[in-house]
């Protein structure tokens, strides 16, 4: 394959010659995002938004009306939708970060090319895919503010830490979006994209702890539960929103720990993958 040409000159200090600085990079990927999302927003409002908020409503108020009648001690003492609630807010981050790591990474490597027509100019690979998270980070915070805000007012909101969930879920996006996103920059077709959801995050989705504690699985479940990051996203979650992190700080800490592992490995990934694909074609 032809090797691209790198323009030349105009880096700033401390870029190499034909280059802009990570930063300047990073900010022009996630800008090109930005204004595709605004042409698109309005298709995504109901899976981002509504959707999840009519989920907590069906799940929490409906069929927590049943639950809270005879099972609230296996839940801690609290309602269903208060239990409910920051578990699907880790679950929607996973979701959301993982739909965005997969179809429009693959979009601008393999179908319009775009980020091709990046590496044209002084935009490094390591930039382009950096940008890439960070515009995830910036979709998940989004959808996390608005269900969190819905959260409250359905009332569900235990303690004021509830915020906290916040930075908690969009770290947990993190750790499925760099994986997933260093995966996608190896692929050339969507098949494969049917089996991680089918086969990763709907499993994930129902036996995390989202809807259930995980104490209610068997043991060896229970076990792997501790190999998945939705399972420590949904208990650093629910640990913040429902007050209890600081009875447990050590695994609280744990938690987080092992998020940021997996957000940490997934971006190098993502940026080794970008580069392959760029620079080696």
């Amino acid at each position: 394959m032809t090797a691209i040409s790198r323009p030349a000159g105009g880096a700033p200090p401390g870029a190499a010659p034909g280059e802009i600085s990570s930063p300047s990079g990073i900010a022009r990927v996630f800008e090109y995002r930005l204004l595709g999302y605004r042409r698109t927003y309005r298709s995504s409002i109901f899976n981002s938004f509504v959707g999840p908020a009519l989920f907590l409503a069906a799940m929490g108020v409906g069929l927590g009306t049943y639950v809270d009648a005879s099972a609230t001690a296996a839940l801690g003492g609290v309602s269903y939708l208060a239990f409910l609630a920051p578990g699907l807010l880790a679950a929607t981050a996973m979701q959301s970060a993982s739909f965005e790591a997969t179809f429009p990474i693959m979009g601008g490597l393999v179908w319009n090319r775009v980020y091709h027509a990046m590496y044209a100019t002084p935009i490094r690979p390591k930039d382009i895919a950096l940008g890439n998270l960070a515009w995830i980070a910036f979709r998940v915070l989004l959808i996390s503010c608005v269900f969190v805000l819905v959260t409250a007012l359905f009332g569900a909101a235990a303690s004021p830490l509830i915020v906290l969930a916040i930075p908690a879920a969009v770290l947990t996006g993190m750790a499925f979006a760099g994986p997933i996103a260093a995966f996608s920059a190896t692929q050339r077709t969507v098949e494969k994209f049917n089996a991680v959801f089918r086969f990763g995050i709907t499993p994930l989705f129902l036996f995390s702890g989202t809807f259930f504690p995980v104490e209610s699985l068997p043991t060896f479940l229970q076990v792997v539960a501790w190999f998945t990051p939705l399972y420590h996203g949904v208990a650093l979650c629910r640990g913040l929103a429902l007050g209890t992190a600081a009875e447990e700080p050590l695994l609280m800490l744990a938690h987080t720990a092992i998020l940021v592992a997996f957000a940490a490995v997934g971006a190098w990934a993502t940026v080794r993958m970008f580069e392959r694909k760029l620079v080696r074609g």
